[in-house]
């Protein structure tokens, strides 16, 4: 059996405070106003693991009104998904996700960001994809005002 499930999420960004994307911080002057750490790209990937579970998507699990998620790291999140979808027989066949930021330039981070990834899902990093582009100054990414991810995962029982 096979499911798909896709996931996006959006993040405003703000000068100083620290920008997190796939576990990794990266050096920005700025960063993602958020309720957890702000790293916009598991949350996109949580929402489509939690979307091929048809189980919604993290703001409905992990809400922005509770306490206990104020400034939470995401990678905690994305590991608390991983065992609902592993409670429920599945697994990670591959996931793939594209990330839309105009600055900085993420290229260098795309490996450990893979494997960051890999290691928090406990799976190889040969089935976690990361991809990043610009949107070439256009709409909202490309005044630099935020960032936005889609994720789609294929998961396996």
């Amino acid at each position: 059996m096979y499911r798909i499930g896709q996931g996006y999420d959006v993040h405003q960004l703000r000068e100083g405070l620290p920008m997190w994307l796939c576990g990794l911080q990266i050096s920005s002057p700025n960063g993602f106003v958020a309720h957890s750490d702000g790293d916009v790209a598991i949350h996109a990937l949580c929402d489509a693991l939690l979307g091929a579970l048809a189980l919604g998507d993290i703001g409905h699990l992990f809400p922005d009104t509770s306490d206990e998620f104020a400034g939470i790291d995401s990678k905690i999140l994305l590991a608390r998904v991983m065992k609902l979808v592993r409670e429920q027989g599945w697994e990670l066949g591959n996931a793939d996700i594209t990330i839309a930021l105009q600055a900085p330039k993420i290229a260098p981070y795309i490996e450990g960001m893979r494997e960051c990834l890999a290691s928090v899902m406990d799976v190889d990093a040969s089935i976690v994809s990361v991809k990043a582009t610009t949107t070439e100054h256009l709409g909202f990414v490309g005044r630099g005002e935020g960032c936005e991810v889609w994720a789609v995962v294929l998961i396996t029982k």
